[in-house]
This record gives C-alpha cells, structure tokens and sequence, in this order.
C-alpha cells in the first residue's frame, strides 16, 4: 500500500469509467451536487466570457455551472471513456480533450496563459506527481489566473489510514488517524474491471507545490459533511466537526 510517489503515475480511469459515470450521473453525485461543485464555483468564481480549465474533468459535470455562468469550458482527462461520457452529455456546454494533467498536450484548445481560471474538482488526489500537476495548471493560466482545487479533507480523510472510533465512556463520536505526513499511493476498492489509486499527501505538500509553481494560496475553506437520516446527536456533532472536503485558492503571480 505504501508507495513511492516519486515513481508513481497516475492512471487512466478507463478500466473503471463505467462504474464511475453510472455513479456521478449526468450532473453528479449528491456530493458534487450539494458540497463540492458548489465550493468550487466559490472559489473559483467564473465569470461571463472568461475561459476555464478543468483538469481530470472525468465526466464533465462541472461544464454545466461554468457555462451556466457565462464563462468557456475546457475539460481535460486522462481517460478517453470518460471523455467520451463528457462529450455525450455535455458537447454542447463546453470542449473536452484526453490529456494528462501532469504533462498536457500542446493543442489550440490549450494554450498556454490562455486561461482565466483553472480547476481540479476532486481530482487532485488522483493524479501524481503533484508537481507536475501544478506546473502545467500555473501554465494554462494568465498573470493573475486563479487555481481552485476541492478535495477530500488530507488532515481527516487519509485513505485506508483514517475511520470513525467510539468514545463510551465520553458518548463522542471521533475521527482516528493511523498516518498524516506519510505521503502513500494507495489501492482503491476495486470496481468493474480496474482499481484506481489516491494519492495521499500532507497539507503542506499542497501549499509547497502551489508556491513552486508560482501560484500563492489565498483562500483555504473546510466543508463538513452532510448529516445522516436518523443520525444520533453524536453522528451529527461529529459530522459537522470534521470536515469532509477542503477548498483551495490560488492565483498566478506576475
């Protein structure tokens, strides 16, 4: 489970694209609906005849708001099924291209300074390295550009290191974590033909990587998660207390 990430690549989604689509649906999961499209929209704030990117669009359900919003679409993913679902049931909101968002493509659509905004809508922890990831999104971007990534929470929500743990004798419901600063490439659970991984890293590696690249972090938001039917009071103080996702802002110096 314990990988170098050093030498570790993220993949294509195809062998799992099936699985994915039927399970974000056309326009996303309940997730995406209520949480983390609309955290992204905040920070990222497109606005009417700007261009924006989005890397490892998947599907392509953020293409709708960007356009409802008046502002060009570009999705780039590594997986051409889900390309394909993106064309299909987006086409006509926004252009979708397969690429890597670790090395993209040289393409007209693409061109370098040619964006106003840039997006990784829970995808970040699916593509190594992360550097590279955040050279190529400073690239697309003008002087001034903004970057905003949502993700799961990598201070709560570890991958396979991190759970839920009761509290009798306190009645509390907590979060515990096995690991943190460990950076690992972790096997995900295995759907249709393929497994994916996730990519996980310390909170610091996002704001190094961001700095490296020439893009400063101006604004961190914590999201908490939505609150169960029939939840106790200990579920939902716990639900409310440890955020689920976790929005970033960057935009590109000089």
């Amino acid at each position: 489970m314990k990988k170098n990430l050093n030498r570790a690549r993220s993949q294509s989604w195809d062998a799992v694209a099936h699985w994915y689509a039927g399970w974000t649906g056309t326009n996303g999961s309940r997730y995406h609906r209520t949480l983390a499209v609309p955290l992204l929209l905040e920070l990222l704030d497109p606005r009417a005849g700007e261009h924006i990117a989005d890397l490892g669009c998947g599907p392509g359900i953020l293409a709708p708001p960007v356009a409802a919003r008046g502002a060009r679409f570009i999705g780039v993913d590594l997986s051409p099924k889900l390309i394909a679902e993106a064309r299909r049931n987006h086409g006509r909101v926004g252009r979708f291209h397969v690429g890597d968002a670790t090395n993209l493509p040289r393409h007209a659509d693409l061109p370098a300074g040619g964006f106003d905004g840039a997006s990784f809508l829970l995808s970040i922890q699916d593509i190594n390295p992360l550097g590279d990831a955040m050279d190529n999104a400073a690239r697309l971007l003008k002087p001034g550009g903004r970057l905003a990534m949502v993700m799961l929470h990598p201070c709560f929500r570890v991958p396979r290191q991190s759970g839920w743990g009761w509290d009798e004798g306190r009645g509390l419901k907590f979060r515990r974590l096995d690991s943190y600063l460990t950076p690992l490439a972790v096997p995900m659970q295995s759907h249709a033909s393929g497994t994916t991984r996730s990519y996980h890293r310390p909170l610091g590696a996002y704001a190094e990587a961001l700095a490296r690249a020439g893009l400063a972090l101006t604004d961190i938001r914590e999201v908490s998660d939505l609150p169960g039917q029939g939840d106790s009071k200990a579920d939902r103080r716990a639900a409310g207390e440890f955020p689920l996702f976790l929005g970033l802002r960057a935009v590109k110096l000089g």
